[in-house]
């Protein structure tokens, strides 16, 4: 009796740990989607790549598994560019709405001389 016990007690904590587990994974993928679209929005914005940065930020942000869910040129110079992405969570975690990703990306600042 006690062996089934345990038996079902660790059968709960090892789908306990795997359910964190995708989350955190789905986190991960939500932080490195908006980081690469950031980082191509920004070099969009900066005249680098020709098109739309929002466009581009969000064509990148789906093909890392993620939708694009902000895209902000940040004034006055409209070359940095600030990102927030989703990534839906499965299983019980969807009741609790997706995982987030957020970065801002832009032109490295000026160092201003020795």
């Amino acid at each position: 009796m006690h062996a089934l016990t345990l038996t079902m007690v660790l059968g709960v904590l090892l789908l306990a740990v795997l359910m964190l587990a995708q989350a955190g994974i789905a986190t991960h993928r939500a932080g490195k989607a908006a980081d690469l679209a950031a980082l191509a929005a920004a070099d969009t914005a900066r005249g680098l790549v020709a098109g739309d940065p929002c466009g581009t930020a969000a064509r990148v942000a789906g093909d890392n598994g993620a939708r694009l869910e902000l895209c902000e040129l940040v004034e006055p110079e409209r070359v940095v560019v600030d990102v927030r992405t989703t990534v839906a969570l499965e299983g019980p975690f969807a009741r609790i709405g997706p995982a987030r990703g957020v970065s801002r990306a832009g032109p490295p600042a000026s160092s201003g001389g020795p």
